[in-house]
């Protein structure tokens, strides 16, 4: 039976209230018109999971994109529904991937490649690594931070920010369901809506980073001025890319990372990928317990390997990175300053606060250990 069985058809709304009030859901215009005597929907909370014959005792977060609108009222409702389809009409137009992934980042990048072979030999055999390495993070941060018309003069950045914490949230909420359920949670089908204008959530943010850089190595090796023999050569670069990696992710597809995203799919690892280092007490643990099957576990990005700048941070506005680099930096300062008045007390004898156990009667037994695992890689572990 159809969710919406219940439901009637109609070309006008029906403002009689039943029961104890009425909601209106207007998917066109996105907004959420509600009169009630006893509740008022929201745009962020929990829902308890139905499993198709009744109401389970599993708790899903959930959180609607910032463009619903939720007034109280029908009244509310007509005034503003116009508005927001005319609004939601203009979004629909504009396929951002198109632009950052088509023929404007290709063009772009054979730019700064047909610019380089086009210096004079001298220069670019004098030039190191280091200095390339400088030169290709100002060409890529100019790309993510120019404003452009087929982006609707925004920059890629802005794009590529918009909806990051919406898509992780989202990413995180369909963990907690997995890990409840023990099951997958149903995703998103391509055809759907949220799939195909999906923003990008930290996953394709990482990838992507990581795919430019990769063409804007690749330009340098450019050996010809013929700009469309560069275009295609890229293009086939880029798709390789996506499809491989190069070995990196683990072994991951880009291409499936970022599909994986967009269709609100968790990355869980097996028992075998947890195991990062073999000396590691606690990922011989966590992979233990995914075997016995306490739960999976998932793989994350965290661009913890991105070039500094703000142009590369997530932060999505100048001051908001600042601040962030000044609580860092005072991090830092006090950390510095624990470090050495503690090495001075060890100097003079002292006992520090930290060998202190507080307990005399304490015994071995009633102290755990733990080796810490440090992960190489760019991924996360997270049960």
């Amino acid at each position: 039976m159809s969710a919406f069985a219940s439901f009637r058809r109609g070309s006008e709304i029906d403002s009689e209230w039943c029961d104890a009030g009425l909601v209106i859901i207007d998917l066109s215009a996105r907004i959420v018109a509600a009169e009630s005597s006893y509740s008022q929907p929201q745009p962020e909370g929990e829902v308890c999971y139905h499993d198709g014959t009744k109401l389970t005792d599993v708790s899903v977060p959930y959180r609607l994109p910032a463009d619903w609108l939720f007034v109280s009222s029908v009244e509310a409702h007509r005034w503003a529904c116009d508005r927001h389809r005319l609004q939601r009409a203009e979004k629909l137009l504009l396929d951002a991937r198109m632009v950052l992934y088509g023929s404007a980042l290709l063009e772009f990048v054979v730019k700064f490649g047909v610019a380089r072979l086009g210096k004079s030999p001298e220069r670019t055999d004098d030039v190191t690594e280091a200095q390339l390495a400088q030169e290709i993070t100002r060409t890529h941060a100019t790309w993510l931070m120019t404003p452009r018309d087929d982006l609707r003069g925004r920059s890629p950045r802005e794009v590529l920010l918009e909806k990051q914490d919406f898509i992780d949230f989202d990413l995180h909420t369909r963990s907690l369901q997995w890990t409840f359920q023990g099951e997958g949670p149903p995703c998103l089908a391509p055809d759907t809506f949220a799939y195909r204008h999906a923003g990008f959530g930290t996953h394709e943010w990482v990838v992507y980073y990581d795919m430019v850089r990769h063409l804007l190595w690749r330009a340098t090796e450019l050996d010809c001025l013929d700009v469309d023999g560069a275009l295609s050569s890229l293009e086939q670069v880029k798709d390789a890319w996506l499809e491989t990696g190069d070995g990196e992710y683990e072994g991951k597809v880009p291409a499936i990372i970022i599909d994986n995203e967009r269709r609100r799919l968790p990355q869980a690892m097996s028992a075998a990928e947890m195991i990062i280092d073999d000396d590691c007490d606690l990922c011989r643990m966590s992979a233990l317990e995914a075997e016995m099957g306490f739960g999976p576990a998932f793989w994350h990005l965290d661009g913890s390997h991105m070039d500094d700048g703000f142009a590369f941070s997530p932060c999505v506005t100048l001051e908001e990175w600042e601040a962030e680099n000044r609580r860092r930096e005072e991090f830092s300062r006090e950390f510095e300053r624990d470090w050495e008045e503690r090495q001075q007390r060890l100097g003079r004898g002292e006992a520090n606060d930290d060998d202190e156990t507080g307990d005399d009667d304490e015994t071995d037994d009633d102290v755990e250990t733990a080796d810490d695992g440090e992960n190489a890689n760019d991924g996360e572990m997270a049960n």
